[in-house]
This record gives C-alpha cells, structure tokens and sequence, in this order.
C-alpha cells in the first residue's frame, strides 16, 4: 500500500564542470552541488529527480566526476534512489557519456528512452515504478536546439496517464508559457500542452530560472534553477532573486506536492562589480577599475566578477593592465572572473569589443557577412557560431583517447549547427 505521504527531492542544470578556466568558479559549483545531494540526505528525501544536464559535457573531467558519483553512490547506499535524464549538453547520440557509465553501475536510473527517432513516428511512453512509494516516473531527455520538441508531440502517454498512483514527469525543455520575455526570441521551447496530461508534478530543467506553475490539466509544474550557474548572466539573476540556486524539496500529502527551494550556492561568496570606463583613457580605466575592485568586499575565497562597459578614450586591452590586478587579488586569495563582453576600443580602433573578444567578434561578423544564403542570421547565429568555437575548442580530458576526444568535437560541432549525427559520420583522423 502506498504511502500517503512522503519526500522526494528536484535538480537540474547542475553543470559539472562548467567554467573550464575558471578553477576556484568550478570549484564553488561543484561544492554547491555536493551541498544540495546532502540536503537530499537531511531532507530525508526517499528519492531524487536530476532533469537533464548534471555534467556540462558529455565526457568531462574524472577529477569533476568523482566526488559528484561518491555522494550519489552514498544516496544509493542508504536506501534512496535517484532517477535521471539527459539534459542538452550531457547527451550524445551514439556515444556512451558519464551518465551511461553511472547508471550501468547503478548509480541512478535512466528514466526517458534515448533512441533517436524520425519526426512524427509515434511512440509510446515507457515509466518506472518507485516501488516504496508508488510513484510513477517518465520523462523526455533534452536535445540541442529544441530538436526534442518532436518527441513530446508524437508521444502516446495514455497508458502512463492510466496507471495509479501519483505520477512525475521529467523534461529538459524551456516551457514557452513560462520563458522569460528577454529569453522567447532566442530559445525554441514546447507548448505546456505538450507535455502529458494528468500529472501530478512535472520536474523541468533547462532554462536555468526558477519557475513554479501548472502543468496541462493541473499539477505542479517546476523549475529549480540552475544548482550554481554557468555564465555572469546566471550569476546577476541569482543575486537579483530572480532564480534560486539549489534543489527542490517536495512533500506528497494525500498525492498533493508542496514545494520548497533550497538555495545551496555561497551566494555570500560571490561579488558582482560592474564598472563603466566610458570615455577615459587606459590609464584612467585602469585606475578606476582598480578601485572599484578594491572595494569589494574582498574576505578570502571571494569570487569576484568584475564587468566592464562603456568605450575606453584610448588605449588597448593590454593598457589596462587587467593580469595585474587579478595577481593583486589573488594575493588576497580573492578570484578574479573578467567580463569584457560590453566594453570598446576607441572609434579609431574601429569600436570592437576589446581583448580576446575584439578578435573573437570581428572574425565571427566577419564570417556571418560572407556567410551563404539562407544560412543563420542576426543574434542567433553569432550565438551559434559562438557555440561552436566553444566547443571546437574544449580542451582534451585526463585519460581521455584522441580518437574518442576528435570524435566528441564532431559531435558537439553537428549537435550545434543541428546536423542530425548518424553512425555514418566520418571518422575523425
């Protein structure tokens, strides 16, 4: 006999191993995910729900992965079971992935099917039962570029909707419903009534911002937010309280959910500095940066992202001397994450952004200009193109072959441009 009461806990978009050149960043995320997997043990959660992107890459660093599979093997160990899905960046089709390799040892199980399916061919849903409670669990693994969109469209959930019992399901897919205005011309999402009918709760991810509403027909449909946060952007919503960072606690009454969001980032850990150098020269900038950084407040293990605006007199990046200041901090064990994304040169220098991304952003509008007909376009594709320079350009794991690690560029690169990836793709040389 189910219970009637009992508790299960929510993440997503955990991101293990995002920020690659940013250890002491990396370290923080991968510290605010172990602190929400123990919430899920204080919390006396019997199972837990990870909606789709707990590593950032399909084959990330082992050093990121080890402690992240020690405490989920601890969950298992004492009695909890945790089911997860793929999210956009940790599946890969026809690769096996960190998240293949845990759940063959039986870490977690892997709720949603992972075939590749051809549009429109109908399919039915496949659950799990968790047994102690009752709960029936599916769910739909997120894609790139929103090609997992057709999946929910062609999905037979009749039988899932039949079953007894309260019933969750997981998805990694922006609901359009509940995107943010700023978000709805950049991301491809699904209609909430894509999502099948009748359940009682609906775990998303993907977005990175929280949101709690109402799935097609009633039950609770969620978002947790990013666990920390993979970009400044991230990072500015959460300090704004637009998003919480951590896991979802859910308790089950009588097959009704109450929710509450534990915030598990050391948000007091982390500085956000914006800084406007209009019209100054290098020099001036320089001074000003610097004491606008200073401050700060700068308690050892302070992460401080300083982001600078505005067209500089004169001058260059190097003038500004920005390795200097970051050495000043890190004598003060404080971590410097520059964000140069809105801040120009001179009109004489031909107002492009600055630093490596002057270069990165003229070179890229440079492409997009002889780019051929009906090609991407505008925001979206320099956001593309910008994708796949980031990809192309991970750097290779410890231990990881060439081979496999050519491979996995290709994949990433098709995954990117939307070029569906078969086992007929070259092989990488």
């Amino acid at each position: 006999m189910p219970p009637d009461r009992f508790v299960f806990a929510h993440l997503a978009d955990a991101h293990v191993g995002a920020w690659p050149r940013d250890p002491d960043v990396r370290a923080a995320l991968r510290a605010s995910v172990l602190r929400a997997l123990r919430v899920v043990a204080e919390r006396d959660a019997q199972f837990l729900l990870i909606s789709g992107d707990l590593f950032h890459t399909p084959v990330p660093d082992p050093a990121e992965v080890a402690p992240v599979a020690a405490a989920l093997r601890d969950l298992v160990e004492a009695g909890r079971r945790v089911y997860a899905i793929y999210g956009s960046h940790d599946y890969v089709a026809h690769r096996t992935s960190w998240l293949d390799v845990l759940a063959e040892t039986g870490v977690f199980v892997k709720v949603a099917p992972e075939a590749v399916r051809s549009e429109g061919t109908r399919w039915t849903l496949p659950f799990h039962v968790d047994e102690p409670t009752g709960a029936r669990i599916a769910g739909i693994s997120g894609r790139s570029h929103g090609l997992d969109r057709e999946y929910f469209r062609a999905v037979d959930a009749e039988a899932f909707r039949a079953e007894p019992g309260f019933k969750i399901f997981q998805f990694h897919a922006a609901v359009e419903e509940y995107l943010p205005p700023n978000l709805r011309a950049h991301i491809r999402g699904v209609r909430r009534d894509d999502l099948p009918a009748g359940c009682d709760y609906y775990a998303g991810g993907h977005i990175h911002l929280t949101y709690e509403g109402e799935g097609p027909g009633g039950g609770a449909l969620v978002n947790p937010g990013a666990v920390f946060g993979t970009s400044r952007t991230d990072l500015e919503n959460a300090a704004a309280g637009r998003t919480h960072q951590g896991v979802v606690i859910v308790t089950v009454d009588r097959n009704v959910p109450s929710v509450e969001f534990v915030d598990t980032a050391p948000r007091d850990r982390v500085r956000l500095v914006d800084v406007d150098v209009s019209g100054q020269t290098a020099t001036e900038a320089h001074a000003t940066i610097a004491a606008r950084i200073h401050s700060a407040d700068e308690r050892p293990g302070t992460l401080l992202f300083p982001k600078l605006t505005g067209t500089l007199a004169d001058g260059s990046i190097a003038a500004l001397a920005l390795t200097e200041l970051s050495r000043s901090e890190a004598d003060s064990d404080v971590t410097v994450h520059w964000d140069l994304s809105d801040l120009e040169l001179p009109a004489s220098a031909g107002g492009a952004v600055s630093g490596e991304a002057e270069v990165e952003t003229t070179e890229i509008r440079r492409l997009l200009t002889d780019a051929p007909p009906g090609w991407w376009v505008g925001d979206a594709a320099e956001a593309a193109v910008r994708d796949l320079v980031r990809e192309l350009g991970m750097p290779r794991g410890d231990g990881e072959a060439r081979a496999d690690y050519l491979a996995a560029r290709i994949r990433a690169a098709r995954r990117v441009l939307g070029v569906p990836d078969d086992d007929a793709a070259p092989e990488a040389t």
